[in-house]
């Protein structure tokens, strides 16, 4: 059980992606601070790689436990697949929100005048001849 709590320890929080933005899971800053105190040793996926297919091994013994023996060690070819292609666990920075500065805040009145319709279309329409 204390395999357990390690693993997902390790696996809570979420890498930032290279590309577009990620969502932090609840709570995450606090696992995240965790994880950044050990260093290489967390980030890198090839030690991930390692640990679980070390923690699968003592599981695979036990018929109880085969289901989880499974998933380690699939979860252990995803990490080295990971490592071979260069990537390792980043941690998710808040970014300082900029305050507005009190000129920015009043909109510019529009320079171009808003679009009308040709000429031909504007011209006006006969007046109703009412009795």
């Amino acid at each position: 059980s204390a395999a357990g709590v390690l693993v997902c320890l390790l696996e809570y929080p979420r890498s930032k992606r290279i590309k577009g933005s990620t969502m932090e899971r609840c709570g995450q800053k606090y696992l995240t601070a965790v994880v950044k105190v050990f260093g290489p040793l967390t980030r890198n996926y090839y030690v991930r790689a390692v640990l679980h297919a070390a923690l699968a091994v003592p599981a695979g013994f036990l018929l109880s436990t085969i289901l989880g023996t499974v998933c380690l060690g699939i979860a252990s070819g995803i990490y080295l697949l990971a490592a071979v292609r260069g990537e390792e666990w980043r941690p998710i920075e808040q970014k300082p929100r900029e305050r507005p500065q009190m000129g920015d805040t009043f909109k510019k009145p529009p320079s171009n005048p808003p679009p009308r319709p040709p000429a031909d279309a504007r011209k006006k329409q006969p007046a109703e001849v009412g009795g």
